[in-house]
């Protein structure tokens, strides 16, 4: 097995697989300097400002002379990136061969809708009544019997002190998870004196079943307890009349996401999940793609996959979109890579992004969607919402996402509201971290799978997690959700 690997034929670095020790040969290249794992090492001469290629793709520009063997970092290269740039749409669209959907065993709701878990979950409308949420789940768990499979709350510190964009994004958000399809069940807990008053709510959620969610308002009853108690037996005997049932996968919607990234991040776990999307695309299936920021710099990967020049227009109008929202804030668009990612590898944000995006696989862009919207349209969709993990992991759920990938190259332990699947990047951190980690894409890396039969074994791990298989995140209780903000609180 290889220890380098060069992606592209064009790319003038290759990516060390594992730890390269100085003097180790390469096609006819020395390296000069022990290369660290993830990490890039030239196997062409740069001058100053030569263009550095990896994926096909320029990722930024050299600083300094780099000779062949050198290792390539932050040393001795930075980033291309600025502000806004216009694109143009030339379209190279690849449709996925249609293939028979598998199965899962999952919940049809009455509205239609499909659940992989059958759940009653608690939503604040504002923080002032976390405590309560979290108090009715620890003292109400003895509902949680026959088909229900677990009595959970979702707090946050929003709801009141907010206005305009943000307090639209907070109803926006709270209302798409009330009516996710992975809760069988939901209590809505407010406050009662709070700007997200009862009355904004049910205007933004929109017609429901009264038997599948229910209200209350603390300030408007003696004990809320007593009442939040009354509510949840109700909303348990209406949920736990569902059952497992055969559904194909042309029902799934598949959040795709990336946390904690290294240099191995776009060779192994991302392109895994790519083929994974196109896969599930060609069942019939749903898959979302977002954190915006990671797309700067690799755009030519997506806007020539938009199906339409409208999508192609939504697409622009997003991406340039939040880069105007970084600008607005006086921040430079290019500082995203964290100090983690930069020890795994990833040395900029063209780098990250080229990454990335590779979770998107091959499939046509069908849709673009805004935060707090649910996917509507079939095949691969982008949906607005930053890179931060927490943040755009609870975009994800609320677009509909039945269950979210989350590629890792250092780990991490979170996980949203819909079942959170950690994929590796490389073995040593699936072995280190295995009570996080669900799914080993280090095989690739290590030469025991390609990635075309790693991206078989995820689909079988995600209809069986789908049929009710826990990940990782689910069997510590780790379900967490992080509302985006942009304005002042009041």
């Amino acid at each position: 097995m290889p220890k380098l690997i060069h992606i592209h034929p064009s790319d003038n670095v290759v990516v060390a697989l594992k730890p390269i020790p100085a003097g180790t040969v390469y096609e006819g290249v020395t390296a000069n300097m022990d290369i660290p794992q993830g990490h890039k090492m030239a196997i062409r001469p740069m001058a100053e400002n030569d263009q550095v290629i990896k994926y096909g793709f320029s990722i930024g520009h050299a600083t300094a002379a780099i000779a062949p063997g050198d290792w390539v970092h932050t040393h001795n290269m930075k980033t291309n990136l600025s502000g806004e740039i216009e694109y143009t749409y030339n379209p190279k669209l690849r449709f996925p061969e249609p293939v028979k959907p598998a199965s899962f065993q999952g919940y049809r709701r009455r509205d239609g809708k499909v659940g992989i878990r059958n759940e009653i979950w608690i939503i604040p409308t504002v923080g002032c009544v976390n405590d309560v949420a979290k108090a009715l789940v620890k003292q109400n768990q003895d509902l949680v019997q026959g088909s229900i499979d677990g009595l959970y709350t979702f707090t946050h510190p929003f709801g009141c002190s907010q206005t305009g964009d943000d307090h639209a994004q907070t109803r926006k958000l709270l209302a798409a998870l009330t009516r996710h399809p992975n809760a069988g069940a939901v209590l809505v807990l407010s406050l009662g004196c709070e700007n997200l008053t009862h009355e904004q709510f049910l205007a933004e959620l929109g017609e429901y079943d009264e038997n599948r969610v229910k209200f209350l308002t603390c300030q408007q009853v003696e004990d809320e307890f007593e009442a939040g108690r009354a509510c949840l037996e109700q909303l348990a005997a209406f949920a736990g009349q569902f059952r497992r049932e055969e559904i194909p996968a042309s029902e799934l919607v598949i959040g795709m996401k990336c946390g904690g990234s290294d240099g191995l991040s776009g060779i192994t776990a991302n392109p895994t999940v790519g083929r994974f999307s196109d896969m599930l695309v060609a069942q019939g299936g749903s898959t979302v793609l977002t954190e915006v920021p990671e797309m700067f710099g690799a755009e030519g990967f997506l806007m020539d996959r938009c199906v339409s020049e409208e999508v192609f227009h939504k697409a622009v109008n997003m991406i340039n979109g939040f880069k105007a929202y970084f600008l607005r804030h006086n921040e430079v668009v290019y500082e995203n890579p964290s100090p983690g990612n930069k020890a795994g590898g990833i040395t900029t944000l063209e780098d990250k992004s080229c990454g990335c995006v590779q979770k998107g696989g091959s499939a046509p862009i069908m849709d673009v969607i805004g935060y707090g919207e649910v996917v509507t349209t079939k095949g691969l969709n982008m949906l607005y919402g930053p890179g931060n993990d927490l943040v755009s992991s609870t975009a994800l759920t609320a677009a509909g996402a039945h269950m979210v990938l989350f590629t890792t190259g250092r780990g991490t332990p979170f996980g949203a509201p819909a079942p959170t699947m950690k994929i590796s990047t490389n073995t040593p951190l699936a072995t280190k971290k295995s009570g996080w980690i669900d799914f080993n894409a280090g095989v690739v890396a290590d030469g025991t799978r390609t990635l075309d039969e790693a991206a078989q074994d995820l689909m079988k791990l995600v209809l069986e997690v789908a049929s009710g298989r826990q990940t990782k995140t689910e069997q510590k209780g780790f379900r967490e959700i992080s509302i985006f903000k942009d304005g002042v609180v009041l």
